[in-house]
C-alpha cells in the first residue's frame, strides 16, 4: 500500500488492527502488540506495544520472539494486523487442536494452504525460537516444520484469512465489515 503502516489504515473509519484487537479480544486473557513505528499510535489502543528485539528484519518471527519474551502467560496467539475478519473462535479452536495432538504449535489452515500467522504457540519453545533466529532464520514454515506442530482446518471459515495488501483489497473489503460484525 504504498510503504503505509498496514496496521494503521482505516477500514470502515477505524484502523484495521482495531477490527482484528475487537475480535482477538474476547478470546485471549491479554493482549501485547508488535509494532516497530508509530509506537504511540499503537499504544492509543489501550495494549502493551513491543518493538522487535532481533533486527535485520526478521519479520514475523522478530515479532513472535519478542511478543513470547513479553508475555507472562504458557501459550501466546498470533494475528497479523491487516486480516480484520479472523474467526471469532481461532484461539478455542487451536487451543483444542494443540492439547489433543500435544503440539507445540498450532497453525490455521484452509484447504491446502497453511497460515502459519495465525498461530498458537507454546511459550516454551522461546529458546528454540531464539537460536533459530540468531543463525539467521527468518522463514516462518521453516522454523515452524522443525516443531511438533498440528494445522487446524477452517475450511468453513477460509475467507477470515485474507489480508489486505491493497487499495483495492481494501475498497473490496469494506463492503465485508458489516456482514462479519
Amino acid at each position: 500500500m504504498g510503504g503505509v503502516d498496514k496496521g494503521l489504515v482505516a477500514l470502515d473509519s477505524r484502523a484495521l488492527v482495531a477490527h482484528v484487537l475487537e475480535r482477538l479480544a474476547p478470546q485471549v486473557g491479554g493482549i501485547i502488540i508488535n509494532a516497530n513505528q508509530n509506537l504511540e499510535r499503537y499504544r492509543a489502543f489501550g495494549y502493551p506495544v513491543v518493538a522487535d528485539a532481533v533486527g535485520g528484519f526478521a519479520g514475523p518471527l522478530a515479532g513472535l520472539h519478542v511478543g513470547l519474551t513479553a508475555a507472562t502467560t504458557r501459550f501466546a496467539v498470533t494475528s497479523p494486523c491487516d486480516s480484520p475478519f479472523l474467526p471469532n473462535d481461532l484461539v478455542s479452536r487451536l487451543g483444542t487442536a494443540l492439547g489433543r495432538e500435544r503440539a507445540q504449535l498450532a497453525v490455521a489452515k484452509t484447504f491446502d494452504q497453511a497460515h502459519p500467522v495465525f498461530a498458537l504457540v507454546d511459550a516454551a519453545v522461546l529458546p528454540h525460537l531464539a537460536q533459530f533466529l540468531h543463525q539467521g532464520g527468518r522463514k516462518i514454515d521453516a522454523w515452524y516444520a522443525t516443531l511438533a506442530v498440528t494445522e487446524v482446518a477452517f475450511d468453513d471459515e477460509a475467507d477470515a484469512f485474507r489480508n489486505i495488501n491493497t487499495r483495492t483489497e481494501l475498497e473490496d473489503s469494506a463492503a465485508s465489515v458489516s456482514r462479519t460484525r
